[in-house]
């Protein structure tokens, strides 16, 4: 992941110092700007769909495999929906995901090797 991108995506997490969409829009219709709001959606839904399965008692496991790539394929099984929500996340994204507040918490990880 770009650095640049990385940097914006972690001022969109942090509530201490806030990054306005608004006063920054310059920054955010260049293509890293637009990539780092992706990645925050992204994410956010991910964190929400956790905590959210956390919050019922059920279980939210996630399955990395490791790729040749650095990239990370985030299965994540949720018994509340009887469902599977299967994302393709790079190493940075998962770091990303595992620092949002609760997520650490309410994952359980599973490392397997592809």
């Amino acid at each position: 992941m770009d650095p640049f991108v990385r940097r914006l995506v972690e001022r969109l997490h942090d509530p201490s110092k806030p990054l306005s969409r608004n006063r920054h829009f310059h920054t955010f219709e260049t293509p890293e700007g637009r990539a780092a709001l992706k990645v925050v959606r992204r994410l956010r839904s991910l964190q929400k769909d956790i905590l959210a399965c956390h919050a019922e008692g059920f279980r939210a496991r996630i399955f990395r495999h490791a790729t040749g790539k650095g990239e990370h394929r985030i299965e994540l099984l949720m018994e509340r929906l009887s469902g599977r929500r299967v994302s393709m996340l790079q190493s940075d994204e998962f770091e990303l995901l595992t620092a949002l507040p609760g997520v650490r918490d309410a994952l359980e990880v599973f490392d397997e090797a592809a």
